[in-house]
C-alpha cells in the first residue's frame, strides 16, 4: 500500500502542487572563433556574482529579441549577430526582493558580438568580462549553465 501511495505521490499529487518554472531569457554573447573564442560575463546586481545577461521576457518582443535587449542593457552588446535558435536552458532559484526564493527556467541565445558599448543602461551597476568559455563554466555557479558553457 505504501508503495503504491508514494508512486501516486511523486506522479500524480506532487506535480499538482509544484509551482510552475518563471521564464527568462538570456544571451550568451560570444566572440572569436576556435581556440581564440570566448564568452562575455556581467556581475549580478544583487550578489556581484558572475552570470549571462539575462532577464524577463518584454511585451512586444520575441524572446530571443529579448535576449538581445537583456545583452545591450546588461552587457552594452551595442551590435551583434543574434541566433535566433536557442542553444539550451539553465535553471535556477532566483532569490527575489520580497526575501523569497522562485524557480527560474532561463533559455539561452547566442549572440555574436560586432561591438561593445562604453556606456549602456547598467553600466555602472555592473561589471564585464571576457573568458574563455570553459573558464566562464568555473566562474557560473548554476550547475546546467555550466554545462552549456562546457559544451559551447
Amino acid at each position: 500500500m505504501s508503495t503504491l501511495f508514494e508512486k501516486a505521490w511523486s506522479e500524480v499529487i506532487r506535480p499538482m502542487f509544484k509551482r510552475p518554472d518563471r521564464v527568462q531569457v538570456a544571451a550568451l554573447c560570444w566572440r572569436g572563433e576556435g581556440a581564440e573564442k570566448e564568452v562575455l560575463l556581467v556581475t549580478s546586481r544583487g550578489t556581484g556574482r558572475w552570470i549571462l545577461p539575462k532577464g524577463w521576457p518584454i511585451d512586444g518582443l520575441e524572446a530571443p529579441e529579448a535576449a538581445m535587449q537583456e545583452a545591450w542593457e546588461e552587457a552594452g552588446v551595442e551590435k551583434g549577430k543574434l541566433d535566433e535558435e536557442p542553444l539550451g536552458e539553465f535553471r535556477y532559484d532566483k532569490e527575489l526582493d520580497t526575501g523569497g526564493v522562485a524557480p527560474v527556467s532561463a533559455t539561452v541565445y547566442p549572440i555574436k558580438v560586432k561591438r561593445l558599448a562604453d556606456q549602456f543602461p547598467e553600466s555602472d551597476q555592473r561589471r564585464r568580462k571576457w573568458v574563455p568559455a570553459r573558464k566562464a563554466a568555473e566562474m557560473v555557479r548554476e550547475r546546467e549553465l555550466q554545462q552549456l558553457l562546457r559544451a559551447f
